[in-house]
C-alpha cells in the first residue's frame, strides 16, 4: 500500500468572505533581502472552501491542502483558531 504525503497547513487572516463557500487568507511572513538584510514583509493570498459559511473577515484560521475545487481553489478551512474582535 502507498502512503501519502503530508498536506501543507498555513495560517492566516481572512481578508474577504464575499463568495459563496469561499474566503479568501492572507498569509504574511518575513523574508530576509539576500543582499541588504533587511526583512520585508510578504503576503500570500490563498482560497479556500468554508462549507459552513462560518468565517468573518479578520478571523485567524488553519488551512489544508487539498485537490483542486474549482479554478483558484486547493485548500480547505481546518479551523478557526481565533474569532475576529
Amino acid at each position: 500500500m502507498e502512503t501519502r504525503k503530508s498536506r501543507k497547513v498555513r495560517i492566516g487572516v481572512v481578508v474577504s468572505n464575499k463568495m459563496n463557500k469561499s474566503i479568501v487568507v492572507a498569509e504574511q511572513r518575513k523574508v530576509k533581502h539576500p543582499k541588504y538584510g533587511k526583512f520585508i514583509n510578504k503576503t500570500t493570498r490563498y482560497m479556500a472552501h468554508d462549507e459552513k459559511q462560518e468565517c468573518q473577515i479578520g478571523d485567524l484560521v488553519k488551512i489544508m491542502e487539498t485537490r483542486p475545487l474549482s479554478k483558484n481553489k486547493c485548500w480547505r478551512l481546518v479551523e478557526i483558531i481565533e474569532r475576529a474582535k
